[in-house]
């Protein structure tokens, strides 16, 4: 079994960071941090307004650390000048322990309220319920999210709206959960009333974490969690919610408007702010309620006509 990992830091101007964050993810199928914190375990707003920030990944201390290290440089090289204040250091490398990595970010995830209802609260950690709290009990796993990212928050802040402002106090029954990440949002939407809820992932692991969280939750029958393709789904949903890239939302906007029953609604996050228009061009034919933002990041939400 792994047990040792190499943390490469990469110090890059503040613009750059998205850039390479995807670029990293891609290449080593893990998360990253940032400042030394782990991305999605924080508000935004916590981050100094540094103007240079320290990107890190963590890749298997083995034989093929030295390629991915060259082609980490390779990226640097090429993509950094467009970046105002780069200027080209070499990652560095130093070695952690598989235990270190895995249980240390946990220090920077605390219990967070989100919208007027809802509490995420890390398994390890305590929290006094106050009256009307939906708490969700979470264990994200090293590579996925503790929602309370702008992403992940704005969107169940959305579906708290929908529950409590649109629906009567309880959500449709059948919620579709499109790149589920650790479950956070199907967690919510049982916690709202829903009763036939889809949680979809491309990744295995990502399903797997899920079904974890549903357990801590006492919700894993209310869940049907899988790596099934959103083009093999046939039923309806009272609302669907996808948090994953622009692009990517955009090239399924056929299939994800598909999925929703009329008079439902549907949730799009993981966009970047500058690409909110070019996501609400692809789905015209939809009514858009609403569109939140927070830090670099919206949340837009539709509705199709009853």
């Amino acid at each position: 079994m792994q047990t040792d990992w190499a943390e490469i830091a990469c110090e890059v101007p503040a613009d750059m960071v998205d850039t390479l964050a995807d670029f990293l993810v891609e290449l080593t199928g893990n998360g990253v941090g940032i400042e030394n914190l782990h991305l999605d375990t924080f508000s935004l707003d916590s981050l100094e307004d540094s103007p240079i920030k320290t990107v890190k990944a963590y890749l298997p201390l083995n034989d093929a650390l030295e390629e991915m290290r060259i082609r980490i440089e390779q990226f640097l090289a090429e993509n950094g000048p467009a970046f105002a204040g780069f200027v080209y250091a070499p990652p560095v490398i130093s070695v952690v322990r598989n235990e270190d990595w895995a249980n240390n970010w946990k220090v920077h995830f605390k219990p967070v309220r989100i919208g007027q209802r809802l509490v995420i609260k890390p398994t390890w950690e305590e929290y006094r319920e106050q009256p009307g709290d939906l708490v969700i009990k979470i264990d994200p796993g090293m590579a996925f999210g503790t929602g309370a990212h702008p992403t992940t928050k704005m969107c169940l802040e959305s579906l708290e709206r929908i529950c409590f402002n649109q629906s009567g106090g309880r959500l449709p029954d059948r919620v579709l959960d499109v790149g589920t990440g650790s479950g956070v949002l199907s967690i919510a939407a049982a916690l709202m009333g829903a009763t036939r809820i889809t949680a979809v992932d491309i990744d295995p692991e990502a399903v797997r974490v899920t079904m974890e969280n549903l357990e801590l939750n006492g919700v894993e029958r209310l869940v049907a969690a899988s790596t099934t393709d959103l083009a093999d789904l046939t039923e309806l949903y009272g609302v669907v919610v996808a948090n994953i890239l622009a692009e990517e939302l955009v090239r399924l906007a056929s299939q994800l408007t598909a999925r929703v029953a009329p008079g439902g609604w549907l949730i799009l996050s993981g966009i970047l702010t500058e690409k909110a228009a070019f996501v609400c061009a692809g789905f015209a034919e939809l009514q858009l309620v609403e569109s939140p933002s927070e830090a670099e990041w919206s949340c837009l939400t539709f509705r199709k006509a009853p």
